[in-house]
């Protein structure tokens, strides 16, 4: 769909890596792990590779290690209520099992046919993506890591329209190179955070500016240079990319809820964020970044099992490690 940069130019005396920049053992293992389930899980039967990740998720979950009581710590913030509830370890199970069902689809993603993929899409508010696009006026569609965010990319491209994204870049490179590979097969224009040549802003800009789409998470601050929302009662920050390209570009600003539909998928794609005409175009970002963590709040409540957030978020949970 894009032309792949050409590598740079290596130096007359490259320096040698140092042993920190290597990929640990670990690192290396989840890249392996990750090219066999490329290669393998599409030519499995479904339910047997289903039946697979689901338990391996409820093996996670009854170890309660890290990551999931971070998700049970993460889970109480949206319900009101304690960790220790009970409710809300029942709640983690399903989210640990919405966890690994998105990897699960990420490996059968591409075998996928897109009408496939576009008929079992319960999409409520697409019109609100295409009336823009079709008078030449860009969209920044903007995500909370729920669902299958990937297929519901898949599913835009599927009905016509591609999109450029930023991703995480993620270790080890050989990793991020797979990633980037999948999402460019699903005809995804994808940037990457850091490690590129440094324009993203104007790239996004430029490709909002020519009436195209958008697509960013953005509940989740990965820069800490964020925009401080309240987010469920409490501080967190949120990327101010989305705020910001609307802002700057005049780009219709829509918050995109996704989330499972038994074994379809569902996509929300609610009313355009409004923004302030008066102020400066930090109080301008800071205004839209609001509205859009309250529509996020929204979402997240209707389907707290899809929201997959294993890290920490809230900026009472950051202060102890800064």
């Amino acid at each position: 769909m894009t032309d792949k940069p050409s590598p740079p130019a290596a130096p007359a005396a490259a320096p040698q890596p140092s042993r920190s920049s290597q990929p640990s053992l670990q690192d290396r293992l989840v890249a392996t792990g990750f090219g066999a389930g490329w290669a393998l899980v599409p030519h499995l039967p479904e339910r047997l590779t289903g039946r697979a990740f689901d338990a391996a998720a409820d093996r996670l979950w009854r170890r309660r290690g890290s990551s999931v009581r971070r998700l049970e710590a993460n889970l109480a913030r949206v319900r009101g209520t304690s960790p220790d509830d009970p409710a809300v370890r029942a709640l983690s199970r399903e989210g640990m099992r919405s966890y690994f069902r998105y990897f699960h689809e990420v490996f059968r993603l591409p075998s996928v046919p897109k009408a496939e993929i576009v008929a079992r899409t319960h999409v409520s508010g697409a019109e609100r993506i295409f009336e823009n696009l079709d008078k030449g006026r860009g969209v920044v569609l903007a995500l909370p890591h729920m669902g299958n965010w990937d297929q519901a990319g898949a599913w835009l491209v599927g009905s016509g329209h591609t999109f450029t994204t930023v991703a995480e870049r993620l270790r080890p490179e050989s990793l991020f190179r797979r990633y980037t590979a999948f999402r460019e097969g699903l005809g995804m224009e994808v940037l990457p955070l850091t490690g590129g040549d440094g324009q993203n802003f104007g790239t996004l800009a430029q490709r909002l500016r020519a009436g195209r789409a958008v697509a960013l998470p953005a509940e989740r601050d990965l820069t800490a240079r964020g925009i401080e929302v309240s987010f469920f009662g409490s501080a967190t920050r949120m990327p101010a990319g989305p705020g910001l390209l609307a802002v700057h570009t005049g780009a219709a600003l829509l918050p995109a809820i996704p989330y499972f539909h038994g074994r379809d998928w569902g996509l929300d794609i609610h009313e355009e964020i409004a923004i302030p005409e008066e102020g400066t175009r930090q109080e301008r970002t800071a205004a839209a970044m609001q509205s859009l963590a309250a529509v996020f709040e929204r979402g997240i409540s209707a389907h707290p099992q899809d929201w997959h957030m294993l890290q920490r978020l809230w900026l009472e949970d950051l202060e102890p490690r800064a």
